[in-house]
């Protein structure tokens, strides 16, 4: 525990932020944070890990935890993502459970029947209000106000970064006094190679079709820093099947030279020093249904 000395009335706590896939977790915690630490894509599940983020101001820390998106899993890869999702709801202080200006869905009445086994107080967070016109918000707002589970409605966009300092008031009149947990220049415990792995994968969302995206991962195998020199970093993409490596790498190798390039300019940005990166494909059948590899890439 971090024991400098802080004000009197300094408070500070864990946030989780759950929803289905693609409501803007993660755009809402870069905002919050004002840093892009979590990696985002127009497409659903993009975020498969826990991802800390932490707000540090003079009268508070705040421990953002952005989650894999809740959905009904179909093979062991989203089933161990899922828990991750409901793990982070049961330790957290404080949860915010983020759904579109579009609606209530089914999936999302799934959610709120489970958020009723956790404790913590919970604020639901209406993003995306900048879609759509203000009246449209009434209707919502008021089936949400007749829901005894969430103490806040708070309309928002993560995109627009409208509505976060209202939020940031609620969340600190909720939040325990507490020292800081972590010192007070951090952002996140993550090692770099691990935002590393996360921003090639984040360029393969950009760059290639609907399959290969879900059907790879990203193993760091190399991470060395030269004095005088640019970082060696080695990275492996694991797909499942030969067709799909021969997608990544493309004709004379060009598109794995793009994602490399890509992926290099933000790595460079993030580390704040220059890299050379080199990136190879490797088939592992199935991997998303081995119980193994997912546990050695960090999938609880």
């Amino acid at each position: 525990m971090n024991t400098e000395t802080v004000q009197k009335g300094f408070r500070c706590g864990y946030v989780a932020i759950v929803g289905r896939p693609n409501v803007g977790k993660s755009t809402m915690m870069n905002a919050l944070l004002g840093e892009k630490l979590a990696i985002v894509s127009p497409r659903p599940q993009t975020t498969r890990h826990r991802i800390i983020g932490i707000l540090n101001r003079d009268d508070c820390q705040i421990i953002f935890l952005d989650t894999p998106g809740i959905i009904v899993p179909k093979y062991p890869l989203q089933e161990a993502m899922v828990r991750t999702a409901h793990k982070t709801m049961g330790s957290a202080d404080l949860i915010l459970f983020m759904i579109e200006a579009i609606g209530i869905t089914p999936e999302d009445e799934e959610i709120f029947k489970s958020l009723e086994d956790y404790k913590a107080p919970k604020f639901i967070l209406i993003n995306k209000i900048d879609l759509l016109p203000k009246a449209g918000l009434l209707p919502l707002i008021d089936a949400l106000n007749k829901r005894a589970v969430f103490k806040e409605i708070i309309p928002v966009s993560a995109l627009k970064k409208d509505g976060l300092d209202l939020l940031v008031k609620l969340l600190l009149e909720l939040l325990p006094g507490s020292p800081p947990l972590f010192p007070r220049d951090q952002i996140s415990d993550g090692p770099e190679r691990f935002f590393v792995s996360e921003m090639i994968r984040e360029q393969i969302f950009y760059l290639y079709g609907e399959e290969i995206p879900y059907s790879a991962t990203v193993r760091i195998e190399t991470f060395k820093e030269r004095e005088g020199r640019p970082d060696f970093i080695r990275a492996a993409i694991l797909v499942e099947r030969d067709s799909q490596k021969g997608i990544l790498i493309g004709k004379g190798g060009q598109s794995l030279k793009k994602l490399g390039q890509r992926s290099r300019e933000h790595i460079e940005r993030f580390l704040g020093r220059p890299v050379y990166l080199e990136l190879i494909v490797q088939v592992s059948k199935n991997w998303r249904k081995d119980i193994r590899i997912i546990r050695d890439m960090g999938y609880s």
